[in-house]
């Protein structure tokens, strides 16, 4: 007899937690990379059942090591021992990748910032990307594109009936 299914479709597969949708919106996203996240056993289950906050999430390089600050990571209220919500997390990087990483961003004035984080094979990871700020009027323009588009699209939903 076959056992009962779960409400996890493929636990070896990625499985979003949560997704950075502001960052699109300030930054123009150049280069993309997936890094690995160090974790404490409180915050792998809080990832798994709350998810977490990376609206204030950037990459900073100290020494040869890739840290993520600002990622709130919520302490579940039932956990043996908690964690600090905000603390910085170690990024698991190759070292060449942190080089290519820290010139880009001193060199060219551009900003690390966490776009998703998911598991993938059960291994958190977040995917950080190499960014520029937007201006006002960037902004501004990326508010008249998106209506424009959603405007095509209704009146091709309209034209099929």
């Amino acid at each position: 007899m076959a056992k009962g299914g779960s409400d996890k479709k493929d636990l070896g597969g990625d499985r979003l937690v949560s997704k950075n949708r502001r960052a699109f919106f300030d930054y123009e996203v150049s280069d993309t990379l997936e890094a690995g996240l160090v974790l404490i056993g409180s915050e792998v289950r809080a990832l798994r059942v709350q998810g977490c906050d990376l609206s204030d999430a950037w990459v900073d390089i100290q020494r040869d090591e890739a840290w993520v600050k600002g990622m709130r990571v919520p302490v579940l209220p039932h956990a043996a021992f908690g964690h600090e919500e905000k603390r910085q997390r170690k990024l698991l990087l190759h070292r060449e990748q942190i080089e290519h990483l820290r010139g880009a961003s001193e060199r060219e004035g551009m900003t690390l910032i966490v776009t998703k984080c998911y598991f993938k094979n059960n291994h958190a990871k977040l995917e950080i990307a190499l960014a520029r700020g937007k201006k006002r009027h960037d902004k501004r323009q990326s508010i008249r594109e998106r209506d424009a588009s959603r405007e095509a699209e209704a009146a091709m939903r309209r034209g099929r009936r």
